[in-house]
């Protein structure tokens, strides 16, 4: 009887185990925000916190077909929740790794074209530090601007649902 306890236990055990495969993030939240530009830039604000939750505050071209600059002055297209999918958190997670978030230098980009768009890069670790990262005409590096696609491509390809 003692040996079926144990097995139980056991099984028990590996099982509550196995069924926690959530994704260990040094991050405890992850922001992006794109601003304007003299075109139809998306601009918007995504933030991302450690249990995949999410909130987009999207104000103009992110859904909308317009290329009007009449959209500007429209109301903002609005606030939306979501929980992030497992796999592209991973993949996002993944993606800030392979940044080195920390090493990261703290602005980028030349302001001497002045129609571009910025992106905005924040990070707080579990650990307490942040970093920010302003990058004037999102050409960081090669890996930011995988970054800021994944994060374009976020807005589409979760279901988002509209709060505001």
């Amino acid at each position: 009887m003692k040996y079926l306890f144990s097995l139980f236990a056991f099984v028990l055990l590996f099982s509550c185990t196995s069924q926690n495969s959530s994704v260990k993030s040094p991050y405890s939240t992850i922001e992006y925000q794109a601003g304007a530009c003299f075109g139809f830039c998306p601009i918007f604000k995504m933030t991302i916190n450690s249990d995949r939750t999410a909130v987009l505050e999207a104000e103009h071209y992110n859904f909308s077909k317009s290329t009007s600059k009449d959209e500007v002055s429209k109301e903002r297209e609005g606030t939306f929740t979501t929980t992030i999918k497992e796999a592209d958190y991973k993949k996002l997670v993944a993606l800030l790794n392979d940044l080195n978030v920390k090493s990261l230098q703290d602005k980028y980009g030349s302001h001497n074209i002045t129609d571009l768009s910025t992106a905005y890069l924040r990070i707080k670790f579990e650990d307490g530090a942040s970093k920010n990262v302003e990058d004037y005409g999102k050409r960081g590096s090669e890996k930011l601007t995988k970054i800021y696609q994944f994060f374009e491509a976020l807005k589409h390809n979760q279901q988002w649902t509209k709060v505001k």
